[in-house]
């Protein structure tokens, strides 16, 4: 009897197999009759989703100070480990400062050649001073070009001049 079951259960096994393939195959067939979109890419524009995660933007608040306080709490979920701060003190008056707070990011830096795309140092922000961009072409030359700077990313938001209806 116990022969008998195995050679049930290997039967039943490949018609599971079979049955599942052919429900995939059944998918993949009925999507070639229909018609393709292609997109000439630079000549065209791609159109891209308002929740697309490209490169970061530094922001700054509406007095023109930056938002960022440095308390790497984007660092610290970051994970991976693609953001480098350092923090630095300011005791200048408000109306001196470069920021918003008394504290500011002396040197803010993103590794885009380890950065995933995550999205966790913008959930992490209490000020809000890190934000997605749209900005998806950066290729390079070389590793080192990968990584860019706090005036770098500060220059993005000016150049994602129509997010900055999102991001309010």
């Amino acid at each position: 009897m116990s022969f008998l079951g195995e050679v049930l259960n290997t039967v039943k096994e490949v018609f599971d197999v079979a049955r599942s393939t052919a429900t995939g195959m059944s998918i993949t067939l009925s999507q070639i009759p229909k018609a393709k979109k292609t997109v000439s890419y630079p000549e065209q524009p791609v159109e891209i989703f308002q929740r697309f995660r490209g490169e970061h933007m530094l922001t700054r608040n509406a007095d023109g100070k930056e938002n960022c306080v440095s308390c790497f709490l984007c660092a610290a979920a970051c994970p991976a480990d693609a953001i480098y701060i350092e923090g630095a003190e300011d005791p200048r008056p408000y109306a001196e400062r470069a920021t918003a707070d008394h504290r500011y990011a002396k040197i803010y830096r993103i590794d885009y050649g380890r950065c995933i795309l995550c999205g966790y140092c913008t959930e992490a922000c209490p000020t809000d001073a890190i934000k997605h961009g749209h900005n998806f072409e950066w290729a390079v030359y070389t590793p080192g070009e990968m990584v860019k700077d706090k005036e770098y990313l500060l220059k993005n938001f000016e150049r994602d001049k129509d997010l900055h209806i999102i991001l309010k």
